[in-house]
């Protein structure tokens, strides 16, 4: 077969098997989530087309092995019956995964679900220098691993403290997980050092009596790899409470890549070899004015 068959036919999601002829073809899941109806569907083209099995992906992904390419034009029209069609591979946008956030998950700060749905619609298979890879997860708890994606998004809450409702219980200071609370019930005190705050909301979901208020917003993180080489990604923008904001950044961040990335160069790769502060100065245009005042300081420790 070409190089450049190959290649093509890689991009259409379907993975060359060490068998002959024969391939494994990746579907597209955005946020690990598809109905009951096309799961079913998925199995009768396992059975028909494969070899009675699915692969679950690393990813949240479903692959089925040993399909022919004879039969990808009837597959397809199979998969779109069930609004299901073929996933994507190569150097572009790969599918966002996703944890169940606040609609299924106590601990749950933001809609993940939904979230993965929107970055899905507006990136999926967008054409890059290299893969990039979108993670969204819920909260602190981190299931999906937000800092192992190329961009990762985090559920956080930016808490305040209404002295009125509280009874300086001091749940808020056992849970608090940057040490950013002082209770002091003797003389009905509380001090709150924000600067130590890590946005885990943990004070507000403990609060028996909603002395904690909090909004939620999207924590992001840049440049974080598996694979070969293994790098955390960083996070130097403070929460980000608007989508518009968050896709703004997404957008930018995806147009420093495709201005700076080499072929076949990972994000952080580029980052690392043209700069953290460039990356810094290209982003910082794309978040509101309040935002920016806000984040002065954090954007000088970028390069930490």
């Amino acid at each position: 077969m070409a190089k450049d068959h190959t290649k093509q036919i890689k991009t259409m999601g379907l993975m060359r098997q060490v068998q002959k002829d024969c391939f494994s073809m990746r579907l597209r899941v955005a946020g690990g989530q598809i109905g009951a109806e096309q799961f079913k569907k998925v199995y009768e083209i396992a059975q028909q087309y494969g070899e009675g099995y699915i692969h679950l992906t690393s990813r949240q992904g479903i692959e089925i092995p040993f399909i022919k390419l004879g039969d990808i034009v009837a597959i397809k029209c199979e998969l779109g019956k069930a609004g299901l069609e073929l996933g994507s591979s190569g150097p572009r946008v790969r599918a966002v995964t996703a944890c169940q956030g606040s609609a299924i998950c106590p601990s749950g700060l933001i809609d993940t679900t939904a979230l993965a749905n929107e970055l899905d619609k507006r990136y999926f298979a967008k054409d890059l220098p290299h893969k990039f890879k979108l993670g969204v997860t819920g909260c602190k708890n981190n299931c999906l691993k937000a800092e192992e994606n190329d961009l990762g998004i985090k559920g956080g809450i930016q808490p305040t403290w209404e002295k009125t409702n509280c009874d300086f219980c001091g749940r808020c200071e056992a849970v608090c997980p940057g040490k950013a609370i002082k209770v002091y019930k003797c003389n009905q005190t509380l001090v709150f050092a924000q600067d130590n705050c890590v946005n885990c909301g943990k004070c507000v979901k403990s609060c028996p009596l909603d002395a904690w208020q909090g909004k939620s917003g999207f924590l992001v993180y840049f440049g974080g790899t598996l694979g070969n080489q293994i790098a955390t990604g960083k996070q130097f923008i403070p929460l980000i409470f608007e989508k518009p904001a968050l896709f703004r950044l997404i957008d930018a961040t995806l147009a420093f890549f495709v201005k700076y990335g080499k072929p076949k160069e990972r994000f952080r790769r580029t980052i690392e070899r043209v700069g953290w502060d460039v990356l810094k100065r290209e982003l910082s245009d794309t978040i509101t004015e309040k935002t920016k005042d806000v984040s002065e300081h954090i954007f000088d420790v970028v390069a930490r």
